[in-house]
């Protein structure tokens, strides 16, 4: 079979993929996207969208069961998960049809679906999804593959039907005990998302305290406010061993400091990392390398080692965020075709976490900053003296910022409470021109917004 030749080949339609290829065509380039599953990617169909929908129908029964507060007295509610997984399946297909269709109506754009691989350096072959296969060849090459969930190796796993953050979607009746192997952001997400949905939710996490990349006490915190919905939160714990009993309980044999014990549990959910899914490319056909987990090695502007071929998102390693992801087609596009010098080096990491309250993080964190010997204050705000917060029930959490104490530029921030996120991002507008914490400590904002107090936040540091 003679190869097709393409100028451009582009293997994933996720949060890079998709939008590159597109724009490609449009640039003139002659362009094939291969997708084996679905357009637009993890985000779309089984991450960012239908996670944020159930996150969303979660926080209505929290409101539901906590709004005596505020003088709305609710005698009953009832959470119906087969509803809230149709709305959920129903906004999923509308972006994922809405994304197919863009695509195959691009110019110069054909979109296959099928499984592919490297049968020489710039040559690809697609085992298609209807039969047959298909052969390619270009000069550029961007891998957009993704990443998966990691499954650990413990006894008995393997003999249980455990969820993933993929197939938890797919559930229609709410799991009477769940255990969730992972106390990061995906672990904590659903967690107390299902705490909420009526779950009796345990959370065991290896580290000694959850979220551990964050600073300590942002990880004291979000114990606190899990606890407080009485998640089980365990860590400096792992299982170690699963059976399933004749009733259909899965035990798991837990171990913490030396000692094990035995619960029971309707449900476990693995959201213990994610790996990613560069073993199905045979990358060794092409001579792209890895690391030694599997992550494919590119330089700051995601070329690998061999020139022409590219690798974008999760594939890549690094921060697995959508908005990364997004960024990175936006690198590669803006250098190949408007023949810009842009590159990954320096660019802003932010992220939320969509726990209820949300965690968001730009720059910087307190640990980081003393480890790299910064001269640096820190700035720190408890809801409680929010007014937005006070006014709308939620004082949950606090604000927290790391300046530099000479320059009084802001180095990083977390801000774990209401509209978390959507406080970060001014912050972050204010790190990306440059505006210091003096600036922002007498600058005029609407009252009463949440971003308000940023100036009592910053009323904090001592010049």
């Amino acid at each position: 079979m003679k190869p097709k030749q393409y100028d451009a080949i582009v293997i994933g339609a996720g949060q890079a993929g998709l939008p590159l290829a597109k724009k490609l065509a449009n640039a003139g380039k002659k362009t094939i996207l291969i997708e084996r599953r679905w357009v637009g990617g993890t985000c779309v169909n089984d991450g960012c969208t239908p996670t944020k929908t159930w996150v969303a129908s979660a926080k209505a029964a929290y409101m539901a069961a906590s709004s005596a507060a505020l003088g709305v007295k609710i005698k009953s509610y009832k959470v119906d998960l087969g509803l809230i997984k149709k709305r959920k399946d129903d906004i999923v297909i509308n972006a994922r049809k809405g994304s197919t269709k863009a695509a195959e109506e691009t110019p110069n754009l054909e979109l296959i679906f099928g499984e592919a691989e490297f049968t020489d350096v710039k040559t690809i072959t697609v085992r298609l999804n209807d039969g047959g296969t298909r052969l390619l060849k270009a000069e550029w090459i961007f891998l957009n593959v993704g990443a998966r969930t990691f499954i650990p190796d413990i006894e008995g796993l393997q003999d249980i039907d455990y969820l993933t953050s993929t197939s938890i979607l797919e559930l229609d009746k709410v799991p009477d005990n769940l255990l969730v192997l992972g106390g990061n952001y995906i672990g904590l997400e659903f967690g107390q998302m299902f705490r909420r949905f009526g779950s009796k939710v345990t959370v065991l996490e290896r580290s000694a305290r959850l979220v551990p990349r964050e600073d300590e006490d942002i990880c004291a915190e979000m114990r606190k406010l899990l606890e407080l919905e009485n998640i089980n939160v365990q860590t400096g714990s792992q299982a170690v061993k699963f059976k399933q009993n004749k009733k259909g309980k899965i035990i798991a044999t837990i171990k913490n400091a030396g000692h094990e014990k035995k619960e029971k549990f309707s449900h476990v959910l693995v959201a213990a990392g994610r790996v990613p899914n560069s073993d199905t490319l045979n990358l060794a056909k092409a001579g792209v390398k890895t690391d030694e987990k599997g992550y494919i090695k590119v330089n700051s502007k995601l070329e690998t080692n061999v020139k022409g071929i590219y690798a974008l998102g999760d594939v890549k390693g690094g921060p697995a965020f959508t908005h990364i992801s997004y960024n990175d087609y936006t690198i590669v596009y803006r250098n190949l075709i408007e023949k810009h010098n842009y590159n990954t080096n320096d660019r802003p990491l932010p992220y939320c976490m969509f726990t209820d309250p949300q965690l968001g993080r730009i720059g910087i964190s307190e640990h980081e900053a003393k480890e790299q010997g910064l001269d640096y204050i820190v700035a720190k705000l408890p809801m409680a003296h929010v007014a937005r917060a006070v006014e709308t029930g939620d004082t949950r959490g606090f604000m927290k910022a790391v300046v530099d104490r000479k320059t009084k530029k802001i180095l990083g921030a977390a801000i774990l409470g209401q509209e978390g996120g959507e406080i970060m991002s001014v912050l972050q507008m204010a790190m990306e021109g440059g505006i210091t914490y003096d600036r922002i400590r007498y600058c005029v904002f609407a009252h009463p917004l949440y971003s308000e107090s940023l100036n009592n936040l910053f009323m904090r540091v001592e010049d």
